[in-house]
């Protein structure tokens, strides 16, 4: 039988946060355990213990790791879209696609509901680095960065709720199923047009 490869701490880490973002995708919140995982990529339980600490901490790593997957793709489609080369709505789809696609609105919401009173920190910590990544480009337009800050924040919020509830709350409503994306698109095409906007000299 052929010996199993011996991985470093780092790629450990790797293969065991891109497994439990797999087990997310294809079963849920709630199938993401130690015991789950260890079995997908070979290692002992101990060995996810001595890497997370718990199955709250598997989870709050994978939330931190599919954030910052999620933001550096967001921010070069956001610098595309300033630059001609994107369209807004990559933007969008890619904020929302994380949270219900890649299973993060689930996620959050199955840490929460758990217990894991800091489930949400390193989401949003990511995300607060992403508006710092993006906002200092419009450094000479403060009212620029703080609409940045703000249509940030909405285009999260917007994707969680929508990742939640967003298409039984549109059928609902008898409005199309990406009704939320759509708007989300608006708000940043009228973001993008604020921060384009020169500076009023005094």
């Amino acid at each position: 039988m052929a010996s199993r490869k011996r991985l470093s701490p780092h790629e450990s880490r790797t293969a065991a946060l891109e497994a439990a973002r797999a087990l997310l995708i294809e079963s849920g919140p709630q199938a993401v355990t130690l015991k789950a995982v260890s079995g997908r990529i070979g290692r002992t339980h101990a060995n996810l213990l001595h890497h997370f600490g718990s199955a709250a901490g598997l989870q709050k790593e994978l939330a931190r790791h599919l954030t910052e997957t999620v933001c550096e793709t967001i921010i070069q489609a956001v610098r595309a879209s300033r630059a001609g080369l994107g369209q807004p709505r990559e933007v969008v789809d890619l904020a929302f696609d994380a949270f219900d696609k890649e299973g993060a609105g689930a996620l959050a919401s199955w840490m929460l509901l758990t217990g894991n009173e800091d489930a949400i920190t390193p989401i949003v910590e990511t995300i607060h680095a992403l508006v710092d990544e993006i906002a200092p480009e419009e450094a000479g337009n403060h009212e620029g960065i703080m609409r940045v800050h703000e249509d940030t924040l909405a285009l999260v919020l917007m994707a969680l709720g929508n990742a939640l509830m967003g298409q039984a709350l549109a059928k609902s409503l008898d409005l199309p199923l990406d009704a939320a994306r759509n708007r989300a698109e608006r708000m940043l095409l009228r973001s993008i047009e604020s921060v384009s906007q020169p500076v009023p000299q005094k």
